[in-house]
């Protein structure tokens, strides 16, 4: 029984190894949102909220914001940048956010304080 199990056990590891070293291979992937507003502080509150959404929903998303300062006619803009580790978590988020009236309602309430510019996603090159 154990000269049975043991390359079994040996098959098993060498096949979840292969599957971890996969998905660890996938690059990262950033949602860039450029916006323009007139109360950056309060924005940057809400933005920490939608952190507090994201953590709750067991998201691996990590929300930055940034200013612009050498970027010709852009400086000053504001950068949100929407970090996953891969594209298969911002699908999973995106099902999540879409179930959530919570999460859609924090976005909603961020229309009141900013004007969006541009909106990309940026996948990491090794």
């Amino acid at each position: 029984m154990r000269t049975v199990l043991f390359p079994v056990l040996v098959g098993l590891t060498l096949a979840f190894v292969a599957s971890t070293a996969t998905f660890a291979a996938e690059p990262a992937v950033s949602r860039v949102v450029v916006v323009q507003t007139d109360n950056a502080d309060a924005y940057i509150k809400e933005l920490a909220r939608g952190q507090e959404l994201l953590q709750k929903m067991q998201s691996p998303a990590k929300i930055h914001a940034w200013r612009a300062r050498f970027a010709g006619p852009e400086a000053g803009s504001v950068v949100v940048t929407v970090e996953y580790p891969n594209i298969a978590a911002l699908a999973s988020d995106d099902a999540k956010i879409a179930a959530s009236e919570e999460y859609r309602a924090w976005i909603k309430g961020l229309d009141k304080l900013r004007k969006i510019v541009s909106d990309s996603l940026y996948e990491q090159l090794r």
